[in-house]
């Protein structure tokens, strides 16, 4: 069974992109942080701001591996969407998509890490988040042919 996809819709603005008219791909990372938060807080069910401000952990990126698959332009409107990977002891992964008219602009995986703050170490992700994030995880590839 498949895991809950998180999606927003994020339009595409000027200060998104380059002379070319295009997304100057480092916006996509700051767009993906913004998705980020967006499921932390809508999906999740966790103020991402008290979070980091208040609770002094963050999830830091380990790990960024984007494909740039076709452009897009100011005024797009992207789906952005978001699934988890896996789910380690103190790290998980992304797996962060934008899509415009059935097209998939951009991909990425990203390997996030629960930390303390103060200390910038890795934490582990606590098991009542652990099982909100589990509902957003993708099926195994291997367990799916187990029966």
């Amino acid at each position: 069974m498949a895991g809950q996809i998180f999606e927003k819709q994020q339009l595409i603005r000027f200060h998104h992109c380059d002379p070319a008219g295009i997304v100057f791909f480092p916006q996509y990372l700051i767009l993906f942080d913004e998705l980020l938060e967006d499921w932390f807080n809508e999906g999740l069910g966790v103020d991402f701001a008290r979070f980091v401000a208040h609770e002094r952990v963050g999830t830091p990126a380990a790990r960024l591996e984007c494909d740039f698959l076709a452009p897009s332009k100011i005024g797009d409107m992207l789906t952005m969407r978001l699934n988890v990977q896996r789910l380690g002891n103190s790290s998980f992964t992304l797996v962060i998509e934008g899509v415009c008219g059935g097209q998939t602009r951009i991909r990425c995986l990203q390997v996030r890490v629960f930390a303390a703050l103060d200390r910038l170490r890795g934490i582990p992700i606590p098991a009542e988040l652990r099982r909100k994030m589990a509902r957003f995880a993708l099926p195994d590839p291997a367990a799916e042919g187990q029966g």
